[in-house]
């Protein structure tokens, strides 16, 4: 996937996802946190999935993750999204229960391993951030 002319991403969010898709403007990820339990969950709901708290609060993370799997997609499925390129999933430093699909950038293909260290960057997507994930070189 070609970062010079990214084609746009269809993202239809609900009032309840909009922090997560803007929350990058600020270089920032966020997930939902229950303010009872302490607890990230992802994707967001209305209460919270552990203790069904309702005083939830989006949070700022570290933005770091694990590579948990990936694949590499060799299909043209996406117009504009020219293949190959990876998809992969990705558990957040501060809670590896919260996964991510996604895409890994900046990165040879073959270079890829699960375990692998990861950090956010955002696409630009029309009023949406886009989370994408970069080798992480600070160790």
């Amino acid at each position: 996937m070609s970062n010079e002319s990214v084609p746009p991403r269809m993202i239809e969010a609900d009032p309840l996802e909009e922090f997560f898709w803007k929350s990058g403007a600020d270089g920032q990820l966020r997930f939902l946190a229950c303010k009872s339990c302490d607890r990230f969950h992802h994707p967001p709901l209305p209460h919270c999935p552990h203790c069904q708290g309702r005083e939830l609060e989006p949070r700022v993370v570290s933005g770091r993750a694990t590579v948990a799997t990936f694949t590499i997609n060799h299909q043209p499925f996406i117009p504009g999204f020219d293949p190959p390129y990876a998809i992969a999933i990705v558990e957040i430093e501060e809670d590896p229960t919260i996964r991510l699909t996604t895409n890994i950038v900046n990165c040879e293909l073959d270079a890829i391993a699960i375990g692998m260290d990861v950090h956010v960057v955002f696409e630009e997507n029309g009023e949406w951030f886009v989370p994408l994930f970069t080798p992480d070189t600070e160790g």
